[in-house]
């Protein structure tokens, strides 16, 4: 009797934290972002220039303004850009503002089914790293499937984020969800893995294209659903997550995330995700020939007729056949890295910007001590990121008409890569063995360390992992020479910081 006493407090506690939590992070700041007009945007491989229109404050000062996220509240979604008297070039703002609202967005959510051998039913307050790790992946799959020039066309209507009206809500949600859930009520589930999403078959060629995208569009989605099913969804990695000894409600570096989302994508049972894989790089070292391996070998147990049955995928205008899925496989790889001490090191500042500028790259899991985001891009000193810690609500993704709007962050955030935490883990999308080669070239430029940069964040090799003695001594040398810090300190390296 005593036992069950003290697991309902425990149950009671757990669910007055989630409460809490979720009403916490249920805010959103009313806080403008600012870009300077003279300066180039970049956002994942792509750069843009922003047109405005001039305006002379008080005391004769120059701003101009771009309305990315117009509505009636300017508070919440004037963008504003620091003006000079040089001739603005003229740019692409709504093009911008398309591209990033066609991002997946995955944040916090409430009301989830219970998490993997916990009571939990949010992620508030511990998932961030979660969250920006599904971000990355879903961007890899936006370029598996749709391609780098893929934007969703219901981008421009997305509305700003309403903090009082959607506060007052969740807190009442919440408190009715925990009176429903110390009471016995059963949860949301979902039977299934999610359908292929369908709707009425279109007419013309050009509707029948766009209907196909929207249709991986929305089944991409449902695999990142919060439901025990969901290929890649919250439950499937915290449960991946228990075999490396993490729990539900424990901190989760970029590093553990990295492997964690390399089992999920290699685990995933949708015939959709055959044509994929992921490849984590061992101390800062990628080994070629296990990337070309994992290009051109099938996954354990399945055969190449089970592949050729997987949906083609469309890589920007040019679909990828079912045969061509069969004969290679994309590979998403993921390098976790530290970029320096304590701090990150100024010295990688350029490094960081030329990774982002490459098309093939597909983001930077990481974040600032105690906050994890998901970076996609920079402008100047500041990097751009999309933002986890907002909680929304449960969306059953089985349906197939389930609301997409949640999924799209209607607005970016910035923040001076001075405060980013070394702790990382950088991402690119390899569509085939040739892609790499080609990829493999490009980043060993970048790689070259200059006068500046004495060590490369992470190096290239040819051959296998298993070709070098990774217990030798010079691992322990080629484990800490990527890292630039103070010999006077001892600060250890390799290790994943903390989140909240």
């Amino acid at each position: 009797m005593e036992n069950k006493g003290s697991d309902e407090v425990e149950t009671l506690k757990t669910k007055f934290l989630s409460v809490w939590h979720n009403v916490k992070y249920s805010w959103a700041l009313k806080s403008k972002t600012s870009f300077s007009r003279n300066s180039p945007v970049f956002l994942l491989g792509k750069c843009y220039h922003f047109k405005a229109e001039e305006h002379e404050m008080e005391g004769g000062e120059k701003w101009i303004t771009c309305h990315l996220f117009a509505s009636d509240d300017d508070s919440v979604t004037e963008t504003c850009f620091e003006a000079s008297d040089e001739d603005f070039v003229m740019g692409n703002a709504e093009a911008f503002r398309m591209d990033f609202a066609s991002r997946v967005w995955l944040t916090y959510r409430a009301e989830l089914p219970p998490l993997p051998s916990s009571t939990l039913t949010s992620d508030c307050g511990w998932g961030c790293m979660l969250r920006a790790g599904q971000m990355m992946l879903a961007q890899a799959l936006i370029l598996h499937f749709l391609g780098r020039d893929w934007t969703w066309s219901e981008a421009m209507t997305l509305q700003p984020l309403d903090t009082e009206t959607w506060t007052t809500t969740a807190a009442k949600r919440l408190v009715a969800s925990l009176e429903a859930s110390l009471q016995g009520s059963p949860r949301p589930s979902d039977d299934g893995s999610p359908p292929m999403h369908q709707a009425q078959a279109p007419g013309s060629a050009e509707e029948a294209d766009a209907h196909l995208k929207e249709m991986y569009h929305r089944t991409l989605v449902s695999w990142f659903g919060d439901s025990p099913s969901a290929q890649l969804g919250l439950h499937r990695l915290v449960r991946m997550g228990l075999t490396m000894g993490k729990q539900a409600g424990d901190w989760y570096g970029p590093a553990v995330v990295a492997h964690i989302l390399k089992k999920a994508v290699e685990e995933a049972m949708d015939p959709g995700l055959a044509g994929i894989t992921a490849y984590v790089s061992q101390d800062c070292t990628v080994y070629s020939a296990d990337v070309v391996d994992s290009h051109r070998a099938p996954r354990a147990g399945q055969t190449s007729a089970e592949r050729s049955d997987a949906p083609p995928s469309p890589h920007s205008d040019q679909p990828m056949s079912a045969s061509t899925l069969s004969d290679s496989r994309a590979v998403i790889i993921l390098i976790p890295v530290r970029l320096g001490g304590e701090k990150t090191n100024p010295d990688y500042f350029n490094f960081a910007k030329s990774i982002l500028s490459l098309e093939y790259c597909i983001g930077i899991i990481g974040g600032k001590p105690k906050q994890a985001c998901y970076f996609v891009g920079f402008q100047d000193d500041s990097l751009i990121y999309m933002d986890p810690h907002y909680c929304q609500s449960f969306v059953d993704v089985s349906t197939s008409d389930f609301p997409l709007q949640s999924y799209h962050c209607p607005s970016p955030k910035k923040m001076p890569f001075s405060k980013m935490d070394p702790s990382c883990t950088i991402g690119f999308y390899s569509r085939s063995a040739q892609d790499y080669e080609r990829i493999s070239q490009e980043l060993s430029k970048v790689l070259q360390p200059s006068a500046r940069e004495k060590y490369p964040a992470f190096t290239i090799v040819q051959g296998h992992g298993r070709d070098y003695d990774l217990s030798a001594g010079l691992t322990q040398e080629k484990r800490e020479w990527p890292f630039i810090r103070d010999p006077r300190r001892t600060v250890t390296t390799a290790g994943d910081f903390v989140l909240l």
